[in-house]
């Protein structure tokens, strides 16, 4: 039997124990993901509210014209943003414009990717500008688009970057036979990001990713290919578009990891669905629809086995999360929301007399202000939880 005075230790021994154990295991572990916010707010279901109502209208500096759908006087508009978005078993709070800004003075955010990403940029602009009226274009550090808030001194800008790897275009020598029809390839180098984004990594504490909507034919078809490259030489066999996208995203996400500080929040918003009823972008389909589908419908309009020609928005995000799993970086998924709203496009209001003959309806941006506000109120959330919860380190 051990002394008297020693067994008074022994509790205390035990806690250090454990708690040197603690803190060796947390030495050890790996960059963390920010912890998941109290509920999911990507599913849920739209509610009719007309007491919902746009924070900016179309006088918004920020805008493209285009989606400027109040300008353009696309129809219904007061219905299109009469609905609001209600996850299954929490409140979504609205942005308060003053209070994000505050929390993210002195801070920046960047958007990387396609035009669905200058469309999420597009309606996050002019929300914020409703508490810093003083907000100004900044263009630099190679964005496309973006606004400085002097206020603040926060800048939140977009990166057009489509495929996220450098791509360049190519064309045939004119001493090779022009049999096959080919006219050039576009290089892809799966291993390079795209130059107007590769040098912002240490500018922005918020990034948000995306590419999809420039993965098809219909943008590369036969007669312009795309050709994958490595290490700079062509890889053999030649991949197809899907697997040369599956290759693209392992190395930018690999990158992403490497060279983006641990400190910045990472995202990546999954695909947008287009709602072409009828036929594809360039075969007359259309989206006069006057108010949201059904959740019975989706399947129907989404599900990649009914070769529908919305499938690729579900088929792309099942690579995409493939990819993505086991990172830390955050998935933003805004597809299910989105695919009930068939009525929130621009359609024929294109702000251009001969848009709709050159270019089709459009069915796969969204009017402004519209659909993008709720992706807007959903990362402006995450964000704030994120940070709140010290996250940030």
């Amino acid at each position: 039997m051990p002394p008297k005075h020693l067994s008074h230790l022994f509790p205390w021994l035990i806690f250090l124990t454990l708690l040197l154990l603690f803190l060796y295991s947390s030495l050890l572990s790996p960059t963390a993901t920010p912890p998941p916010p109290p509920c999911n707010l990507f599913k849920g279901h739209w509610v009719l509210d007309p007491t919902h109502t746009p924070l900016y209208n179309h006088t918004c500096p920020f805008h493209r014209n285009a989606w400027n759908c109040l300008k353009n006087q696309r129809q219904i508009m007061g219905l299109i943003n009469s609905w609001k978005w209600v996850p299954e078993s929490c409140a979504l709070p609205r942005l308060d414009p003053e209070r994000f800004l505050g929390l993210m003075r002195n801070r920046n955010i960047g958007f990387v990717g396609d035009s669905l990403n200058e469309n999420f940029l597009a309606s996050f602009l002019c929300v914020l500008r409703v508490a810093d009226m003083g907000a100004r274009k900044w263009k630099k550090k190679g964005a496309w688009r973006g606004a400085y808030f002097p206020k603040f001194n926060i800048t939140v800008a977009y990166h057009r970057a489509v495929l996220l790897a450098k791509y360049e275009w190519q064309p045939k020598h004119s001493t090779v036979s022009d049999q096959d029809g080919l006219k050039g390839i576009y290089r892809v180098d799966v291993d390079i990001p795209a130059d107007d984004w590769v040098n912002i990594t240490d500018f922005y504490d918020v990034l948000v990713f995306n590419t999809g909507h420039w993965w098809g034919y219909d943008k590369f078809p036969k007669e312009t290919p795309l050709v994958f490259y490595r290490a700079g030489q062509p890889i053999s066999p030649p991949l197809e578009m899907f697997n040369g996208l599956k290759v693209v995203l392992e190395n930018m996400v690999s990158y992403i990891q490497k060279e983006v500080p641990s400190k910045t929040l990472k995202f990546w918003r999954l695909q947008s669905p287009r709602h072409f009823y009828g036929g594809d972008w360039n075969q007359n389909g259309s989206c006069m629809f006057n108010e949201p589908l059904k959740e019975s419908q989706l399947d129907l309009w989404f599900d990649p086995s009914n070769n529908g020609v919305n499938k690729e928005a579900r088929h792309l995000n099942h690579l995409i999360e493939e990819v993505l799993r086991g990172t830390e970086i955050q998935r933003l998924d805004l597809t299910h929301l989105s695919e009930f709203r068939a009525d929130a496009h621009p359609a024929i209001w294109l702000g251009k007399k001969d848009a709709v003959a050159i270019w089709g309806q459009d069915c796969m941006h969204w009017c402004l202000p519209g659909v993008p506000d709720t992706w807007v109120d959903i990362l402006s959330e995450l964000i704030r939880y994120s940070l709140e919860t010290g996250y940030e380190h």
